[in-house]
């Protein structure tokens, strides 16, 4: 699934991959500045979060909840080796029945079973494209 879009269009493309993805483990493949965050956001605004959402570029993960979900939104950039990646807890993480939202997911993979992968690309200043499985 391809879906190309104007930043404008982003709650409707949010809705759009919510719609055809039954995995709740979600990673997130671009570049730096092409929009991961901004869609995450408009994803958990999409699963009913109200809270404000932010990256969790120095926290590592950020938690949302609402009355229907959990959301974990991980900004694994900075993690550098397996070792720093347990030591977070992603054990416990895996296996909730939460949703994860990851950035930056290369170190991750190895201990996933299943998930969908969200490949984003930078058209121009305001248009994207996102490539689903």
């Amino acid at each position: 699934m391809n879906i190309t879009y104007h930043i404008d269009d982003i709650e409707q493309v949010a809705c759009q991959i919510l719609a055809h993805t039954t995995e709740k483990v979600i990673l997130f493949n671009a570049p730096m500045g092409a929009g991961k965050t901004t869609l995450i956001n408009a994803m958990c605004k999409q699963l009913g979060i109200n809270e404000v959402t932010s990256s969790p570029t120095f926290s590592i993960v950020n938690e949302y909840k609402s009355d229907k979900v959990t959301i974990y939104h991980f900004d694994l950039y900075r993690i550098q080796d397996k070792e720093e990646l347990l030591n977070i807890g992603i054990e416990e993480y895996l296996d909730s029945e939460a949703y994860l939202f990851v950035e930056w997911p290369e170190l991750l993979t190895p201990y996933l079973e299943s998930f969908t992968t969200i490949t984003i690309e930078n058209l121009s200043v305001n248009q994207r494209k996102v490539v689903l499985p």
